[in-house]
């Protein structure tokens, strides 16, 4: 097959959202299919799922590039890391900073929250040796930035590495298309999990 394929993934970083991706790269896989074009706008999620879904990423036999079309935030930012070329529109944000615990009112002893707060250190450490790699930061400096909740523009992304290049194109006339995307109510709330829809091939102006 000639072309990338492109996956538009509009979706937080859940259990359901990196399934689905991952389910729809494997199937354009075992089509013969090697190279992806995933477009991210992602408010971020979990950490345990966008670490996984890097690692799967520049992991697999296939020639990925990532571009940012609207928000890359928290660990959107290291599934953004998984292209071996790396875009973003103009119009477009990088949000760093470090991740949050949940007790939900839960009860712990010292030792377990000893243990939580080593968790949370070592996902700190994890995440910013990822940014670390692709870009030109140092790991030491990722993670002042994430400890400032620093946000970058995409030319402040470009200086840093993360982004090769500043493009409002996102794929070629006539790519087929996956949609992953949260399905919502007109309120906004969350409806059901996100789930990879196939589309019909699109034109991008």
């Amino acid at each position: 097959m000639s072309g990338p394929v492109v996956i538009r993934f509009f979706a937080p970083i859940v259990e359901g959202s990196i399934n689905a991706l991952m389910q729809a790269i494997d199937g354009q896989l075992s089509r013969g299919v090697d190279e992806f074009v995933l477009l991210i706008s992602s408010p971020g999620g979990s950490v345990f799922h966008g670490l996984s879904a890097y690692n799967y990423l520049k992991g697999i036999p296939a020639h990925i590039t990532t571009h940012n079309f609207g928000s890359v935030d928290s660990i959107g930012v290291v599934l953004y890391c998984g292209g071996a070329r790396r875009l973003s529109v103009p119009q477009a944000r990088f949000s760093l900073h470090t991740p949050v615990v949940n007790f939900k009112n839960a009860s712990f002893e010292e030792p377990q929250l000893v243990e939580q707060l080593d968790r949370l250190r070592m996902d700190v450490e994890n995440i910013a040796r990822v940014i670390a790699a692709n870009s030109n930061r140092s790991g030491e400096q990722v993670i002042a930035a994430m400890l400032q909740r620093r946000t970058l523009s995409p030319v402040e992304a470009a200086d840093w590495a993360l982004v090769e290049a500043i493009e409002a194109r996102l794929y070629p006339a006539g790519a087929p298309v996956v949609s992953i995307h949260a399905e919502t109510h007109e309120s906004g709330q969350q409806r059901r999990p996100p789930r990879a829809r196939p589309a019909s091939p699109d034109q991008c102006a």
